[in-house]
């Protein structure tokens, strides 16, 4: 699976980068076909939960995106990879069901 992170508005730490490549990986645990994973950080102008995670993970014939947002970055990603897990399994469900 092919990864890309980007902080928008901010420059994001080793240590912060590394954390949402790592939680991203885990995802392959649900969908092993998973082609790309796109990491989208930005400040949010939200005072309760002013960080924001967003995720696209392009898998065959369709694209699942979420935004989560959280009072951290480390808290909106495990927000976003929690989402995005239940996406997968559903579509993983869907795909078997079709074959």
């Amino acid at each position: 699976m092919k990864t890309t992170f980007t902080a928008r508005h901010f420059e994001a730490s080793a240590d912060l980068q590394q954390y949402c490549r790592d939680s991203v990986e885990k995802l392959e645990q649900f969908y092993d076909r998973i082609v790309m994973c796109d990491i989208i950080l930005e400040p949010v102008p939200d005072d309760d939960a002013p960080q924001q995670a967003e995720l696209i993970v392009k898998v065959p014939r369709k694209v699942l995106t979420v935004k989560e947002a959280g009072t951290s970055y480390e808290q909106a990603i495990h927000n976003a990879i929690d989402i995005i897990s239940r996406q997968l399994k559903r579509y993983k469900e869907k795909m078997h069901a079709t074959n």
